[in-house]
């Protein structure tokens, strides 16, 4: 399934990677328990990666040597990161899929190797860098190929009871407190009239000031969920009308704040 360099082009594979992260786990779970037998095979087999973060890649792929093994040592797998640009200000501008890097980087599988691209926890180019490498792999008429694995807005919206039918990832929102309060109230105004549930996220060491804000700005009458630490043994998924978060207060008992989480509100 995965070439080696034959004079035809390589595949992208879209890699997705367990969600412990960053968590500080100090044995982390056998990788098996979250990503399926052929997103293993797959990520075994390869020895080209484009990354987010080369020391988190390293990390993974270690798991994986424990797992299935590796077709190449570590030390001999050929790691590159994404531009430091794409973290800091999105990599799906319009115009990113001619933009030189993204294409350099692709340059093993126009060789004919198969490349695999990662982001540090989850899905690459869902709420992570790497649409603008698998926009440069359409433009250049390479294959991408999605592997199955853990998807964290996907579980979390899952687990709310919100709308699944209709839905938007609309990020982050600002950390100003009148400006959030104000984005907040745009978002909720446009899942009630719509019935789109909103799903944001943020970084872990400023969730519970968006968590308190959602608390205090929204209607008592909106449906508000938070999900973390999703697919891991202490994730908690709790769905409650605004005036039931204000009320009862044990549901804000343990809810894991410190770690990933996806928030989400509608009706």
């Amino acid at each position: 399934m995965v070439s080696t360099h034959s004079g035809k082009q390589g595949a992208l594979y879209l890699v997705p990677t367990p969600l412990d992260f960053g968590m500080g786990l100090d044995t982390p779970a056998d990788i098996g328990l979250w990503l399926p037998g052929e997103t293993l095979s797959v990520a075994s087999r390869l020895t080209h990666w484009i990354t987010e973060n080369a020391k988190s890649t390293r990390a993974f792929l270690k798991r994986v040597e424990s797992a299935k093994g590796l077709a190449a040592p570590l030390q001999e797998q050929h790691i590159a990161e994404l531009p430091r640009a794409a973290h800091k200000k999105g990599d799906h501008s319009p115009q990113a899929d001619g933009e030189p890097a993204a294409r350099d980087l692709l340059a093993p599988a126009l060789a004919g190797h198969d490349v695999g691209l990662v982001s540090e926890a989850g899905m690459p180019a869902i709420a992570d860098p790497g649409s603008s490498i698998v926009r440069a792999a359409h433009a250049l008429r390479l294959r991408v190929v999605p592997l199955t694995g853990p998807i964290s807005l996907m579980l979390a919206l899952a687990a709310s009871g919100l709308n699944g039918q209709q839905f938007a990832f609309v990020g982050y929102v600002p950390q100003e407190t009148a400006e959030r309060a104000g984005r907040l109230r745009d978002l909720e105004a446009l899942a009630l009239k719509t019935g789109q549930t909103q799903i944001l996220i943020e970084t872990p060491y400023r969730n519970a000031a968006l968590w308190r804000a959602l608390v205090q700005n929204l209607h008592p009458h909106t449906r508000l969920a938070i999900c973390g630490a999703m697919s891991l043994d202490q994730q908690v998924s709790r769905s409650a009308l605004v005036s039931e978060w204000r009320q009862t207060k044990t549901l804000q008992d343990g809810l894991p704040l410190e770690a990933p989480c996806v928030f989400l509100l509608g009706r």
